[in-house]
């Protein structure tokens, strides 16, 4: 599993999208990121510079070897921050695994298949790898990738995955204790009506000028921004990130 570190601190660990890398996902985001704390940046299964196993792809599997990886690498406990798949994957990371978890950001994240602009699975479901071909992540693939005549096999392999997604129940997400801070674009793949619902299910949505104060968890929507566009707003999402990260963790109870 191909990784790096850059910096020094705070342990925060980075999990790109589908069909991206370090690259695509974080290449605006983690030099910054990396002024103030160590960031550990990840390749899943597939993907980048990581070769494929003889398995599905799977949000859990790639949970899975994010937290054998921090264990191999002697990190207790890390922050961490997940972009679209990555996402998810840190979602599950945190469900599977919470005590190796110190603050999660989750960028476009959906619990459950409706948090998803109707159509537009369907859509993707019709897609073809050949539609990908001269994107950037499909350059970034055939650059790095340890067989680039691979790409067309992880497509199928992430529609598969895409076609297993199960939806979480409310009461999983609201057991997360970890604070959290969630991430969307205004025109991003994720309804912002559900993002919201998510975020008064990790606390959220509170009136903070009471004596409770505010909650431990944070929501952010991006202006003018979409699906893609999310992780390019390093102007805004760095110091966001930042703040928050740097917020002391609240008290156990």
């Amino acid at each position: 599993m191909y990784y790096e570190v850059h910096g020094e601190g705070q342990p925060l660990v980075l999990l790109h999208g589908a069909f991206s890398a370090i690259g695509t996902s974080f290449g605006k985001l983690l030099p910054d990121l990396a002024k103030t704390r160590q960031v550990i940046a990840f390749e899943l299964q597939a993907h980048g510079r990581t070769a494929d196993i003889d398995r599905p792809l799977t949000l859990e599997g790639m949970a899975e070897d994010v937290t054998a990886a921090l264990k191999q690498l002697g990190i207790e406990r890390a922050d961490i921050f997940g972009y679209s798949m990555g996402a998810g994957v840190a979602l599950h990371l945190a469900i599977l695994h919470p005590n190796v978890l110190r603050k999660l950001v989750l960028a476009s994240i959906t619990y459950n298949m409706g948090g998803i602009h109707p159509g537009l699975m369907d859509g993707m479901a019709n897609m073809k790898p050949e539609m990908m071909f001269g994107s950037p992540w499909h350059e970034e693939y055939i650059q790095i990738a340890p067989r680039p005549e691979d790409f067309s096999t992880l497509f199928s392999k992430k529609a598969a995955m895409d076609r297993q997604l199960r939806n979480l129940p409310d009461e999983t997400i609201r057991a997360i204790k970890a604070p959290t801070l969630l991430i969307i674009g205004d025109s991003d793949l994720v309804r912002p009506e559900h993002a919201v619902e998510m975020f008064r299910l990790l606390g959220g949505g509170v009136f903070g000028d009471t004596p409770a104060g505010l909650s431990n968890s944070q929501l952010a929507v991006l202006p003018g921004t979409s699906h893609v566009t999310v992780v390019d707003r390093a102007d805004w999402l760095v110091p966001m990130i930042e703040a928050f990260l740097d917020t002391p963790m609240p008290e156990a109870k």
